[in-house]
């Protein structure tokens, strides 16, 4: 299938790894032109430059401080003047700590707000513009299944993604009529270093050893297993094509039927 977005250009953040990474990799493979973004420059530098070998596209890596306006608008700058705007972007953040929700203090409450939701919101309103003039865009973003249905041990994550559920929706009326779409994807137990932290933890706190939290974690799947980032990367990307004009406002679990909602 022909998705339409060959010469197109992605911004991704949070892409030196896991869902970031490989969603950078699979918009390459239909041709489009990214950059990736993260904390870790010299992992994105690298995988820039085998994804530009491999695919045969323009693709650059560089850093960025999600807690930083300044890192934030740094690479937009970048974008704009490398790709002359962005159409396709990705805002793909990292996990906060783990640990009981009652014990966050105030401190963490705030410098995790700015990384995870304020972060998002200003980097897609400095590139939305652009969109809108050209009638095209596509906004994605990351958070998780504990938007729906909070993951113990995560109780930062499930507090503060439900915010940019929201915003994500809202925003999506807005500027449906400019031809960009706004769609939200919901991660459940995907084989990243995140879910082997989570493994870990989980293990330190029952006593139990790790294949055993593994077990028990892929049991709980209707479908049986973790999820791959490809997969995830997948839906990511027929998101971002020209045959998903019409998907908008969408908060989508991709997480082996865990979730017991009905979407």
């Amino acid at each position: 299938m022909d998705l339409g977005i060959a010469g197109k250009r992605a911004l991704v953040s949070g892409a030196s790894r896991g869902i970031g990474k490989a969603i950078a990799e699979s918009l390459a493979k239909e041709g489009v032109r990214v950059i990736l973004c993260s904390r870790d420059e010299e992992k994105c530098k690298k995988i820039a430059e085998d994804i530009a070998e491999q695919h045969e596209v323009e693709a650059h890596g560089l850093q960025c401080d999600l807690s930083s306006i300044d890192s934030i608008e740094n690479v937009v700058s970048f974008s704009q003047a490398t790709f002359g705007g962005v159409d396709i972007l990705v805002n793909n953040t990292g996990g906060p700590p783990f640990g009981p929700i009652s014990e966050v203090d105030i401190d963490s409450w705030r410098s995790n707000f700015e990384s995870m939701v304020i972060s998002v919101m200003h980097l897609t309103g400095l590139i939305l513009p652009g969109m809108r003039e050209r009638s095209w865009g596509r906004i994605l973003i990351v958070s998780s299944s504990g938007v729906v249905e909070p993951i113990p041990e995560l109780g930062i994550s499930n507090t503060l993604r439900v915010s940019l559920a929201n915003w994500a929706k809202t925003l999506s009326f807005e500027v449906a009529k400019d031809n960009v779409t706004v769609n939200m994807l919901m991660p459940g137990r995907i084989g990243t270093e995140r879910l082997e932290q989570l493994y870990k933890r989980t293990a330190e706190r029952t006593g139990k050893n790790i294949d055993e939290v593994k077990g028990e974690v892929a049991s709980a799947i209707p479908i049986g297993r973790v999820g791959r980032v490809e997969e995830f990367a997948a839906l990511a990307t027929f998101l971002s094509s020209e045959n998903a004009g019409y998907i908008t406002g969408t908060s989508t679990a991709i997480d082996g039927g865990l979730t017991r909602r009905i979407t």
